[in-house]
């Protein structure tokens, strides 16, 4: 795991070039404090910090080939480097080192663009071909590693976070606000766009290439769901145990420890019984609150007694919680609202004080079913098959029964009503100060359902979840906040082995009416106890509403509501006005409270003070 940085143009003076990229990898050391590497010719710069996890000597980059033609800086692991390396070599080619990163330099040679689609792991990569004057960019198919672009001109910039991006002289920093309302409904923005104007980012499974200053960004794999209806679930069980077994090996090879996190759940007791049953003394983390109601910590214990792992604890506060949430938006380069990406900042840090990888459980639930969501779809395409004028009487008959007017609805606005902070864009627009003329989430998703009319509803759901949630939300929070402290992040889920099982099963092996993961829980029922197995899903729970009705917060709060940011994009009465009748009780406004709250100080961070902020 590492950062990397770069770009391209024209004509450049290569000394110059050198000073631009120290300076923009000096705002992702914390990616990798191992090391710095950089290169740089007349056309063409590149720039590495390292995180060493494997071949600690041998694996410095910037990596080139034998006569220099062709260099690469890569963000990742490549968990089938060694069967890569062997084919390469029985092609011909002669490896110097026994790191990941040299498969690129060859595979690049002997496959071209065919690359990427060859890589089982995570992965952020760019090489740059003297001979032909191509740079070449990946990501990998879930989009587990970051990966950002800005073009101006003929000039191309990259890196692995956005705040490197704006240490180059030729950047124009512009906050995007077209995409704030986007931002405030769904926390996140779909497709390529970010809230700085003319920063896109890699999506996931895609590559660029840029030669005489053109670029061209293409999709090199597509995640489809194909269900396949010849086993039993027993046989289901046995495949997903056997297929993730193997995962869990592959995500197991650094030359440094590895550890896991443990909430108590299915999905990370899962991940951890496996790593400890393949590695002596694994160490296990986990994090939780003072306020019992919300607190991981007790199932995590029962769980790693179950499994007899030792298990390191942080507790967090509300104290700490707050302090933080300042240096949690910068390291995120875009605002993110979402409040469990603060216990894990802590779990981070402590993780990092004994190991430098770890092991986690994200992407279960976007693979195998594990949403309330997506058992609600189930429920709502089952009222779809009722006449439509039935379910018009029946709704009229059943007044406060919500779901039954919701399921007349199209899925694609049903889910932006049971997805998003503002699912209505009138009560979104209410907060801001001007129209910018947003079009309402559902007509963002829509486009998501519409490319795929031809699966059943969870299954729909879940496809646009691999497509927008898992790596706009779950995967740059994992990423960003481990990163925040120079700790790998592996996931063993997000595996092109795991995904073969998880696309081809049968919809009510992965949720049903009342149950979610059916498949998953019983290959984990091989290996953990039921109580375990059987646990329904909690995430990250977080005390924030609570902690809002205090008055040291809701002051704190208040002070940025009143402010010069919030001043210059919202109405400053409608805040209050939110603010204060949450601690009332009157609403639930939590969300949308804590959204407002990111954003000013996200805000504030990139565009109104000194850069870099003073953490």
């Amino acid at each position: 795991m590492c950062g990397i940085v770069g770009f391209g143009e024209e004509h450049h003076e290569p000394a110059a070039a050198r000073h631009t990229l120290q300076a923009m990898a000096a705002l992702i050391r914390h990616r990798g404090p191992d090391g710095e590497g950089l290169y740089a010719d007349d056309r063409a710069a590149l720039g590495h910090r390292r995180l060493s996890i494997i071949d600690l000597e041998g694996g410095g980059q910037p990596m080139f080939n034998e006569d220099g033609s062709l260099v690469v800086v890569f963000n990742g692991e490549i968990y089938n480097y060694r069967e890569l390396a062997r084919q390469l070599s029985a092609a011909g080619h002669v490896f110097a080192t026994r790191s990941d990163t040299e498969v690129l330099l060859h595979g690049w040679e002997q496959w071209g663009k065919a690359l990427p689609g060859k890589l089982r792991g995570m992965f952020a990569f760019v090489l740059w071909d003297r001979n032909t004057g191509t740079m070449f960019g990946a990501r990998d198919v879930f989009g587990i590693k970051p990966l950002y672009y800005y073009r101006r001109g003929e000039l191309l910039l990259f890196a692995s976070e956005i705040k490197a991006l704006l240490a180059h002289p030729g950047f124009v920093k512009q906050f995007n606000e077209a995409r704030l309302p986007d931002y405030l409904s769904m926390e996140y923005l779909p497709g390529d766009e970010t809230l700085f104007t003319g920063v896109y980012e890699l999506l996931p499974a895609h590559s660029f290439t840029w030669q005489a200053g053109k670029l061209r960004v293409e999709r090199y794999a597509a995640l489809r769901f194909a269900e396949k209806r010849d086993r039993t679930l027993a046989e289901w069980a046995e495949a997903i145990d056997a297929a993730f077994t193997d995962s869990v090996a592959a995500h197991r090879i650094a030359d440094v420890e590895v550890g896991c996190f443990l909430s108590g759940g299915v999905d990370s007791s899962l991940v951890a019984c496996k790593a400890a049953r393949q590695q002596e003394k694994l160490r296990c983390f986990s994090v939780g609150y003072a306020e019992e109601d919300y607190s991981e910590l007790p199932v995590a214990r029962q769980a790693a007694e179950a499994l007899g792992v030792p298990c390191t604890e942080t507790t967090v506060g509300a104290e700490e919680f707050f302090a933080a949430n300042r240096a949690i938006q910068w390291y995120l380069d875009e605002p993110m609202p979402n409040p469990a990406e603060v216990p894990l900042y802590f779990l981070c840090r402590t993780a990092r004080q004994q190991v430098k990888v770890v092991l986690s459980g994200e992407g279960a639930d976007e693979l195998f079913g594990g949403y309330p969501l997506y058992c609600q779809a189930v429920h709502a395409e089952a009222w779809q098959q009722l006449p439509r004028g039935v379910r018009r009487l029946l709704a009229r008959c059943a007044p406060g029964c919500g779901f039954l007017r919701r399921g007349a609805l199209p899925r694609w606005r049903r889910s932006a009503r049971a997805n998003y902070v503002f699912a209505d864009p009138a009560e979104r627009d209410r907060y801001l100060n001007r129209d910018v003329g947003a079009p309402s989430p559902a007509r963002r998703c829509k486009p998501y359902f519409d490319a795929v009319q031809g699966l059943d509803e969870a299954t729909a759901v879940q496809w646009v979840d691999l497509q927008t949630w898992l790596p706009r939300d779950i995967l740059r929070k994992a990423d960003r906040m481990s990163m925040a402290h120079s700790l790998e992040l592996r996931v063993p889920f997000l595996d092109r082995a795991v995904w073969a099982q998880a696309r081809a099963l049968p919809r009510p092996l992965r949720c049903t009416r009342r149950k979610t993961k059916v498949a998953l829980r019983a290959a984990a029922a091989c290996s953990l106890p039921s109580e375990i197995s059987g646990r329904k899903k909690r995430g990250f729970p977080v005390p924030l509403a609570d902690w809002l009705r205090q008055d040291k917060y809701y002051q704190m709060v208040r002070e940025k509501f009143t402010g010069p940011v919030a001043s210059r994009f919202f109405d400053t009465t409608a805040l209050c006005d939110l603010l204060e009748a949450h601690r009332a009780g009157k609403v639930k406004g939590m969300t949308k409270i804590w959204s407002f709250y990111c954003f000013i100080l996200w805000y504030e961070l990139y565009f109104t003070g000194p850069f870099p902020p003073d953490l």
